[in-house]
């Protein structure tokens, strides 16, 4: 396996676990962790845990908002201008959290290059 794909899986896996515990940024924690550990090149540190949470996200909102028909996604999507859109809303939140773990991985990349020196 790549460290790309085993970072990704990981990351996933670090996610749902921190998700049961802790609000939405644990995410970021998930970024950072396994960026300390699984060191990836270039774009690859933003873009692997940038996938998995997005991944991540959008299934589970999915997930949610499927059982009710999205009748609170829907309604939120009217109060943000995506026409009342809850799909739009879905890959919103993928974005979001995504960009969160993106981040937060690029961080854990720098704390990680510091530590070696």
């Amino acid at each position: 396996m790549s460290k790309n794909f085993l970072n990704f899986i990981i990351t996933i896996i670090v996610a749902i676990i921190l998700s049961q515990f802790l609000p939405w940024w644990s995410v970021m924690i998930a970024g950072y962790v396994t960026a300390l550990f699984f060191s990836l090149k270039r774009v690859a540190v933003f873009l692997v845990p940038f996938m998995a949470i997005f991944l991540f996200w959008v299934v589970y909102a999915f997930w949610l908002g499927n059982s009710n028909n999205f009748i609170l996604a829907k309604k939120i999507a009217i109060l943000l201008p995506l026409q009342g859109n809850a799909y739009f809303l879905l890959l919103l939140t993928g974005i979001v959290g995504g960009l969160a773990a993106g981040v937060a991985a690029l961080f854990g990349k720098q704390c990680s290059l510091l530590v070696k020196r």
